[in-house]
């Protein structure tokens, strides 16, 4: 088995795969009476053959090192994660490399950051670290099948340095 170490999730060297979705510095506006700082449009929405829709994933924690048998992508539409807890979760994703997965990379957020994975990224499945597992989660509602999958020969462990 290969073995993937985790890096902090970092919007730059996840740029290629997703936004990372997190407080600026200063809030792009205040509102409701100057008590409510507004970060405004973090993530590039996009979905092809359907509508947005925000739906409630409860998931198992798991626990580090932790095995990597496969991952999924979605081709019609963007899929953001955003945790309902002050916890961290891991984040696996991949280039596409001519229609299969490349080596993947792991990223472990912080509490308070969420996730935006561009439509079509190779990730893996959510995998939170903590209880609650419970996640706000947006992306395409509509027809069609919007899901590839890919399992991996050989798996990889993932663990933290």
């Amino acid at each position: 088995m290969k073995t993937l170490f985790t890096q902090p999730l970092i919007a730059e060297s996840f740029a290629a795969f997703g936004d990372v979705l997190e407080l600026k510095s200063a809030p792009d506006k205040l509102i409701n009476q100057g008590l409510c700082g507004r970060h405004h449009d973090l993530a590039n929405l996009e979905f092809s053959g359907g509508s947005a829709g925000i739906s409630l994933f409860d998931a198992e924690p798991r626990s580090l090192p932790y095995k990597l048998e496969m991952v999924e992508r979605h081709p019609d539409g963007s899929q953001a994660f955003i945790p309902m807890s002050q916890t961290s979760f891991l984040v696996i994703v991949a280039v596409d490399d001519g229609g299969k997965p490349g080596i993947p990379l792991a990223f472990e957020t912080v509490p308070g950051q969420a996730i935006n994975l561009h439509r079509g990224t190779w990730h893996g499945v959510l995998t939170p670290l903590h209880a609650p597992g419970l996640f706000a989660v947006v992306d395409r509602i509509g027809p069609g099948l919007n899901l590839e999958e890919h399992w991996f020969e050989t798996p990889f462990t993932v663990s933290r340095d």
